[in-house]
């Protein structure tokens, strides 16, 4: 009876570690990677936004066969655990995969605001350090859908025109291929990049003052709702490309990668990645058609007009949150 009983444990024991052994974990690479952007976040992120690290950090990573949800309070019922894992402090879940892995977004999922994100491999980020720089920009829109009211502000717009999936602010029909506005456009993006470039404080005033007059002739030449429109892409995705250029800037003069993330093969120091991000912006901003990037256009605008706030005023930060999609009045003194 005692050899049959030993028996029986064992079997059992092999059973729970065959069990385990079967659950799919997050891939070594990418344990790697999320950490890295786990401590920027953690260490340097209030340096750029004082209230980010607050935010939720939920991420539901796509690989090629499965889905891994990390740092999610509330794992919807269609996820199974995987266990703890110590490197990302975290439980993990796993699904089989759902969502295309070229993904880079940031949604809702499970009540919670979640990064959802393929392997740097499958995405347009290919690497380690500027896909960890991009797993900062989509925790900057934790930030700002975390914030309170932001659903009823976006709202009060009225872009939706009665979509209740959030979809509009893709496939709103702003008039992209208007020659009038095409121009318009092209012409401030240009003003900008030549403000960005200025050295002395006599030069940038000039190029400040040419740029923020085309600012407000290109806003009073669209309809209202074109304009509305307009002011929350670059308060949403513009200021989520300036902070990851200001993650990545801040990342290159204060963070230490670890040993681990070091030892990727494909390893760049956060210097290059934050000077390429700068250099790419300048350039589209002098380059881009606004009829081929479509709303993407937005993305370097904003971009740039936070570059040029933090030079203007360090200041403005304080009314993002509080004056939110109207970047434009940014640039008026603090009352």
């Amino acid at each position: 009876m005692k050899l049959k009983s030993a028996a029986v444990f064992a079997l059992l024991l092999f059973a729970g570690s065959v069990s385990a052994q079967q659950k799919p974990a997050v891939p070594e690479i990418d344990r790697v990677r999320l950490a890295e952007a786990f401590r920027i976040g953690e260490t340097l992120g209030r340096r750029v936004w004082k209230d980010w690290p607050d935010a939720p950090f939920a991420v539901l990573l796509i690989t090629g066969e499965q889905e891994f949800l990390i740092r999610h309070p509330r794992p919807p019922e269609d996820f199974a655990p995987a266990g703890h894992d110590a490197l990302l402090r975290s439980d993990v879940y796993f699904r089989k995969r759902t969502f295309d892995p070229a993904l880079l977004a940031t949604f809702p999922f499970g009540g919670v605001p979640t990064i959802v994100i393929g392997q740097a491999e499958k995405t347009a980020k290919k690497t380690s350090t500027p896909w960890v720089v991009t797993v900062l920009h989509e925790h900057f829109h934790q930030l700002q859908y975390s914030r309170p009211d932001y659903y009823r502000d976006v709202a009060a717009l009225e872009l939706a025109r009665g979509d209740q999936t959030g979809m509009w602010m893709l496939n709103y029909a702003f008039p992209y291929a208007d020659a009038r506005v095409k121009e318009r456009f092209e012409s401030m993006s240009r003003l900008l990049a030549a403000a960005l470039r200025a050295g002395s404080k006599r030069d940038f005033d000039a190029r400040l003052a040419e740029y923020v007059a085309a600012r407000r002739a290109f806003g009073a030449m669209l309809a209202p709702e074109d304009f509305r429109y307009f002011s929350f892409q670059v308060w949403q995705e513009g200021m989520s490309r300036y902070t990851e250029y200001r993650i990545a800037e801040a990342a290159a003069r204060r963070h230490r990668p670890s040993k681990q993330f070091r030892a990727l093969r494909d390893f760049r120091p956060f210097r290059e990645t934050a000077d390429e991000i700068k250099r790419k912006l300048v350039e589209e901003l002098t380059t881009l058609r606004l009829d081929e990037y479509k709303r993407v256009a937005f993305y370097p605008l904003g971009a740039g007009e936070g570059l040029l706030l933090d030079r203007l005023d360090p200041r403005w930060q304080r009314r993002y949150f509080t004056e939110r999609f109207y970047v434009d009045k940014y640039f008026e003194p603090l009352r």
